[in-house]
């Protein structure tokens, strides 16, 4: 086997440095279209028996003055240069993030309805909140400083989920190449996981109301509680279309929606609980507050459940629930039993996002074979059963 380490001597000054690269036969992909596999010339002369391993060699061009000791330490080293390229550096993130930031509010003026009912919503919470803390603060309320900072913290998720409304409207580049519609996914998985939160520190309150056998609530909060049930009963009415606790996800966008109308329902549940408590403590019954919350609990973890579940397996890349495992194991029962192909690997499926189920695959096929029916029958095969993009990687047996 050739070798292609080359010995070089440390002390002789480098003007073309040459350096060897490895490059791999690239695989088959099929990006859109499975139906209409990409053409591979596959000639019977050795020309085209390509090695799947070959050398290419790259040069690089080195400053002659790279073996002056003062000349190379001004190059690299110098401290002027290194505040400068700071500055310049330090420039150039802060105004692309005050560009991405006046965007992303363009594509909010410009968006759809959802997103301007949504930063309507964020608006009257934050100007709720806002009241609700400083007469907390000025009165001593304790409660009402506390019941603020809930409602500014789900006020910060919810503008996460704006602003993935008009991020996720970005076309793919070089860095996201499967583009940003996934950010949905994870403002819907974020948004549930504070509602679990939530329904935990509900049970727990409710827990210790009944140690601590509290019968006396505090009557001051009734107020609070049904102003934020108004202004989150706007919230539900904006996104009544997604009032659904199972809801079949079509697309990205939907998951983010739902998880928007399942947070301002769950504060408008938590704000019932509080009023009801109130009103059967006031007519005497003992344990009110425990029985409340603990009904809001359960209610908020069984509503949020579902969504959890299902962004938490998109995230995860478990295998797509929109095609049974048998349908897959199917499918590669059928190729491995092809008499051109010799072994069935590495098959690998899941949901990029709700709706896009991406796949990869790897073939050995027998010596002499031409792989072109195979990928013809794998992608037709893989398309019929709900596969959008699909990678097949052939190689010989």
């Amino acid at each position: 086997m050739e070798s292609i380490t080359d010995s070089i001597d440390p002390r002789t000054p480098l003007i073309n440095d040459r350096r060897f690269a490895f490059s791999r036969q690239p695989s088959f992909h099929q990006q859109q279209q499975p139906h209409s596999p990409i053409s591979i010339d596959l000639n019977n002369n050795a020309a085209s028996r390509r090695s799947f391993l070959t050398r290419t060699d790259s040069s690089i061009d080195i400053p002659p003055n790279r073996g002056d000791h003062h000349h190379h330490h001004h190059y690299w080293s110098s401290h002027d240069d290194n505040d400068d390229d700071d500055d310049e550096k330090f420039s150039k993130s802060i105004r692309g993030s005050s560009s991405f930031v006046l965007s992303v509010f363009r594509s909010v003026r410009s968006g759809h309805r959802y997103m301007k009912r949504l930063f309507l919503m964020i608006s009257l919470n934050v100007a709720y909140s806002s009241a609700e803390l400083l007469i907390g603060l000025f009165t001593g309320r304790v409660g009402l400083v506390s019941d603020a900072f809930h409602l500014t913290f789900g006020c910060g998720l919810l503008t996460f989920s704006l602003f993935v409304m008009a991020a996720s409207r970005k076309k793919p580049d070089r860095g996201y190449t499967y583009g940003y519609k996934r950010l949905e996914v994870l403002s819907a998985f974020t948004n549930a996981l504070f509602l679990l939160f939530m329904s935990f520190s509900l049970a727990v309150e409710a827990l210790h109301a009944f140690i601590q056998d509290e019968s006396e609530h505090k009557h001051y909060l009734i107020v609070s509680a049904v102003t934020n049930l108004l202004v989150n009963l706007i919230g539900v009415w904006f996104f009544r279309n997604y009032a659904r606790i199972n809801l079949a996800y079509r697309n990205a966008e939907d998951m983010n929606h739902h998880s928007v109308f399942l947070h301002v329902l769950s504060d408008s549940i938590r704000s019932a609980g509080l009023i009801l408590a109130s009103w059967l403590l006031s007519i005497g019954v003992q344990n009110a507050e425990v029985l409340c919350l603990g009904l809001v609990s359960g209610a908020v973890f069984m509503l949020v459940l579902p969504l959890f579940r299902a962004t938490g397996g998109i995230l995860l890349q478990t295998a797509p629930p929109s095609i049974p495992t048998t349908a897959l194991s199917k499918c590669l029962r059928q190729i491995a039993a092809r008499e051109d192909v010799a072994e069935v690997s590495q098959a690998r499926f899941w949901e990029l996002v709700p709706g896009q189920v991406v796949g990869s695959l790897s073939i050995q096929v027998k010596e002499g074979v031409d792989d072109r029916s195979i990928l013809a029958f794998v992608h037709g095969l893989y398309h019929d059963l709900g596969v959008q993009d699909l990678t097949v990687q052939t190689d010989a047996a």
